[in-house]
Parts: C-alpha cells; sequence; structure tokens
C-alpha cells in the first residue's frame, strides 16, 4: 500500500485495500472456533446467517478501502467505529446459539461483565476514552499498536453490551428492563456525536491540513461525521428498542389474557359449587 504524508502524518492512499494479516487470522480463528462448536450446539440458520454477516462488517472494517479512508476523513473513522463496537458486535451475539451462549457464562468473568450495570457503563467508557482528543490522534499515528487495541476493545465492548439484550443467560432480564436498558444505551452514547456536528472548531489534529478528500473542509467533514455517528445510533437502537418493546407488550396482553381465562375458570367453578349447594 503507497503512502502519502500530509503534515506530520503518513497516511494510505484513500481507496486502497489494507494488508493487515493479524486482523485476517484474528477474523479466521473466529469463524473457525463458530463452526467448530456449532457441532455442539445446534442453531436455526439465521443465527449462522447472524454471524457470518458480522464476520464479513469486520472484513470490512479491517481490510476494504474504509479502513484506508480512515486516516483522510474523520467521518470514514467514525464509521469504522460503529462497525466494529455496534452492528458487528450485535450480529456475532445474535449468531450464538443460546445453549454456547450458556456455556460462555459459565467462566466467573465473563458472567460478571455481561451484568447490565458493568456492561453498559463498559462500553460508554470505552467509546468515549477513545474518542479523546489526545488518545484519538495517538491511535491514528500508531495503526499497527494502539490503533488496534482501540478496534478490539471497541468490538469486546460492543458484544458485552448486546449480551443482556439478546441472550437471557445469565441474567435472563425482562423485556420491560431490556427496553430500557437500550434507551439508556441510546441516551448516554448519542450525544457524542452531537457534540462533534456542534462544534465550532476541529477537535483532533491528525486531520488537520489533511488531503481535503472529496472537497470537505476540517470542520465539515467532523460535522457529517458527528451527525452520521448520532443518526446511525438514533436507527440501531429505535430499532431495537421497538422490538423489545413490542415483545414486551405481546407478554403483558398474554399474562392478562391468562390471567381473565384462570378467573373465568374458578367464576365458573365456584358457580358450579353454589349450584350443588
Amino acid at each position: 500500500m503507497k503512502a502519502r504524508k500530509y503534515g506530520d502524518a503518513v497516511r494510505p492512499d484513500p481507496y486502497a485495500w489494507s494488508a493487515h494479516p493479524e486482523a485476517l487470522l484474528g477474523i479466521a480463528l473466529l469463524a473457525a472456533g463458530y463452526v467448530l462448536a456449532l457441532r455442539s450446539h445446534r442453531g436455526p440458520p439465521w443465527r449462522l446467517a447472524a454471524f457470518a454477516l458480522g464476520t464479513g462488517l469486520l472484513l470490512v472494517a479491517a481490510v476494504s478501502p474504509l479502513d484506508a479512508l480512515t486516516f483522510h476523513l474523520l467521518t470514514a473513522h467514525l464509521l469504522q467505529n460503529i462497525l466494529l463496537a455496534e452492528w458487528a458486535p450485535l450480529l456475532l451475539v445474535l449468531g450464538l446459539p443460546p445453549s454456547l451462549a450458556a456455556s460462555f457464562t459459565r467462566f466467573r468473568p465473563l458472567r460478571g461483565l455481561t451484568h447490565p450495570l458493568v456492561a453498559l457503563p463498559l462500553w460508554l467508557t470505552v467509546y468515549f476514552l477513545w474518542h479523546l482528543p489526545p488518545l484519538y490522534d495517538a491511535a491514528l499515528r500508531n495503526p499497527s499498536t494502539l490503533l488496534h487495541l482501540e478496534h478490539g476493545t471497541y468490538l469486546a465492548a460492543g458484544c458485552l453490551l448486546w449480551w443482556p439484550v439478546v441472550h437471557d443467560r445469565p441474567w435472563g432480564l425482562p423485556d420491560g428492563l431490556r427496553a430500557l436498558y437500550l434507551f439508556a444505551a441510546f441516551a448516554l452514547g448519542s450525544p457524542l456525536g452531537l457534540l462533534l456536528a456542534l462544534l465550532p472548531d476541529t477537535v483532533y489534529g491528525f486531520y488537520d491540513g489533511g488531503a481535503g478528500l472529496w472537497g470537505l473542509s476540517d470542520l465539515d467533514d467532523q460535522r457529517i461525521a458527528g451527525v452520521t455517528m448520532a443518526s446511525e445510533e438514533a436507527v440501531l437502537f429505535a430499532l431495537a428498542f421497538a422490538y423489545v418493546f413490542a415483545r414486551f407488550l405481546r407478554t403483558e396482553e398474554r399474562q392478562d389474557a391468562l390471567a381473565d381465562e384462570l378467573a373465568g375458570e374458578r367464576s365458573a367453578v365456584l358457580q358450579q359449587q353454589r349450584a350443588l349447594l
């Protein structure tokens, strides 16, 4: 991959495919482990499709031209982060059959990390910490070390975030609490994108004096990045919230119908007893 130097930053040519053997090896091991696990933990085909799509998004984030664009445009980097911290983790966690997910939570550390009061603060901490300007710029200037750490923590924290929403084990949250959890994740996470969109000045020095790709100024790029991030989170968490909340309402309706049925049966029995007397 060719590289160009802008200011004090060396950036790969945009639109080039990235060569990250370590990322490809990690994704291959993840896929192989999943296939092996399916021998003992069967699941419906849609779970396999979800996991495959999740690994596909990891490939897009790691080796497609999106990776090269992240060194030129803040918008591209935030889109890459979104894939790694939200979309890919959701699909990977959805892809786990319940029996396989339950076997993972037998490990005490993972059991603790998937608790909603741990998983959500941890995801928020990872998200906000890596977006602090000094750490953000340092990661981009150290793509072989610090940037890989950033991406790995995004993926891990994202999987923990979605775990109590998708799987019943180990905590078995009622759907009402799952909906509240999703609302809290959106309400606490979305201000970061809005802040980037509204700031009057750029905050990430790595992009200052860059290539001016697509004719965008640094500030326009930051504003588009913030709007993209906030809009994506609104869509993703709104869809997840709507699904879980609708399931909560259906459960409540079934319970009410069952209660009415039982009350009707008790009333009929009492009437029969009165008639016999």
